[in-house]
């Protein structure tokens, strides 16, 4: 215990906290044998029953958050203690910048699929680029691309959005990120985002949160990659130095290795060529690897961090190891400056996850393994 705390009868009285009011509904859940102060947090050290501290915890929080606070729970030297701090606020930002940013990436990536349905990957390689905007090329690119990629993302983020809802989490809307297609190689989009207004509450949510999209987009991204392989050109292999400057060669996943052998009957010396209906799942099956990372604020550090505590930041450093040396250094170096290696626990940071979650993690490591694609892109010099 720290020395700087005060106790409960000096604490100051111009704090923030009603104190009062916390004492109340803590003992409602929680009898508490001391009290701490300092600054703006409380520390209530607390005898707990194992067996509903999980329920007693949330019944909590739930209080709490409708009075503006926000507690944590730790198991620190022996001691159960529930902190207390004011519920940070938060502007909430209109729904007409997610719907306005849903459209523009919609229309990028219907863009971006006009340029790939004429065998491009950018419109500085295409002799006319107003061919783009040519309504027979823009409803292919619709229909043989921004559809099925669009489905894989909308779907993968509105995993996270439901889920969260059903545990009580507050939640935006996803925001798209529309790229046009300037780049020398893009999908259309950056992916998108989705913020939570509220903290994680216990571990069963931090997991839930985290599996619930890459399951949910893996299973749109499968079917769309079935029907991309199915549809593809089987064509002869060229090696790569006899290739032409600017082609761009794709690197494979076992997953994807494993259902084109499944579907096609490919002669050796030949492989399949990237169909725009292909390579939407191939960027829908990137996209759950790259979430399933155990890093940061990725979908991976939400899992791995509830199955493994603080361990999980030297997962996350393992895993920027291989991605170093799997020609993902860029990625990485966005991962360990931007998203950081560690993440933040739940509020309740105690009680452990059941066989079912345990079971999902299984399942979520197979899908990382099987859909993490070493060297994804080569471009020939």
């Amino acid at each position: 215990m720290p020395e700087s705390w005060d106790s409960f009868e000096t604490i100051k009285k111009d704090t923030e906290l009603d104190i009062e009011l916390l004492k109340r509904e803590v003992g409602r859940c929680f009898p508490f044998y001391d009290v701490r102060s300092i600054e703006n947090t409380v520390a209530f050290f607390c005898r707990v029953d194992k067996e509903s501290l999980e329920e007693k915890f949330d019944s909590l929080r739930q209080s709490l958050s409708e009075k503006g606070y926000v507690p944590l729970l730790r198991y620190e030297k022996g001691e159960h203690i529930i902190y207390i701090i004011k519920k940070p606020k938060r502007k909430e930002k209109s729904i007409w910048i997610n719907i306005l940013l849903l459209i523009a990436t919609i229309i990028t990536t219907i863009i971006t699929g006009s340029i790939l349905c004429q065998g491009h990957f950018d419109i500085w390689n295409m002799p006319n680029p107003m061919d783009i905007l040519k309504p027979e090329n823009l409803l292919k690119g619709a229909f043989l691309f921004a559809l099925p990629l669009m489905s894989i993302l909308i779907v993968h983020e509105m995993g996270h959005y439901f889920i969260s809802r059903k545990h009580g989490i507050s939640t935006s809307l996803p925001f798209f990120i529309p790229v046009p297609p300037v780049l020398s190689f893009n999908i259309g989009t950056f992916g998108a985002l989705i913020s939570s207004r509220d903290p994680m509450p216990n571990k069963k949510a931090l997991f839930d949160v985290g599996i619930s999209g890459p399951i949910a987009g893996f299973i749109v991204a499968i079917p769309v990659t079935v029907i991309g392989i199915a549809t593809a050109k089987i064509v002869q292999i060229v090696p790569f130095e006899d290739l032409p400057s600017g082609e761009t060669v794709f690197g494979s996943s076992f997953l994807i290795d494993a259902l084109a052998n499944l579907i096609l009957d490919i002669p050796a010396g030949y492989t399949i060529d990237m169909n725009p209906i292909l390579f939407a799942g191939w960027v829908g099956l990137l996209i759950t690897s790259i979430n399933l990372l155990p890093a940061g604020q990725l979908d991976g550090g939400h899992i791995f961090r509830a199955v493994f505590g603080e361990k999980q930041k030297y997962i996350g450093w393992a895993a920027v190891g291989i991605m170093v040396f799997t020609g993902w250094i860029f990625f990485a170096i966005i991962i360990i400056f931007m998203m950081g290696m560690m993440h933040p626990p739940p509020l309740n940071d105690d009680t452990d996850l059941d066989i079912k979650r345990k079971l999902l993690f299984i399942v979520a490591l197979a899908m990382l393994i099987l859909c993490y694609i070493p060297y994804p892109i080569h471009i020939v010099p």
